[in-house]
């Protein structure tokens, strides 16, 4: 069976072995300094997981908020990171109180 050069199921043409291996252009992504580093703001992972848990609605504007502080972390935009982090922080807390509060509620007078 012979096959046309413009036919799709040829094989293509080997590379010249003298070219240098082409690579992927990958996104460049911001490269911070170890000084840069020290600077960001918490995340609250845990805390905001436990959030979730216990009371979503104010669970799930603590995961915005998180979220919202590792894209600011990332683009080394300290004062956003730590407002966010902070907010983050304080929903965190309050829905922990507030879930442990309706649960306590619910085991005394139920």
């Amino acid at each position: 069976m012979v096959q046309k050069p413009g036919d799709p199921a040829a094989p293509a043409a080997p590379a010249d072995p003298a070219a240098p291996p082409v690579e992927a252009e990958k996104p460049e992504e911001p490269t911070q300094t170890v000084a840069e580093l020290a600077f960001y703001a918490p995340n609250y992972k845990c805390l905001t997981l436990l959030a979730i848990i216990l009371f979503l609605p104010l669970g799930l504007l603590a995961v915005y908020f998180s979220h919202k502080t590792l894209k600011a972390n990332k683009n080394s935009d300290w004062e956003e990171a730590y407002i966010n982090s902070g907010r983050t922080g304080w929903l965190a807390v309050f829905a922990i109180l507030i879930g442990l509060g309706i649960i306590y509620y619910f085991s005394l007078f139920a």
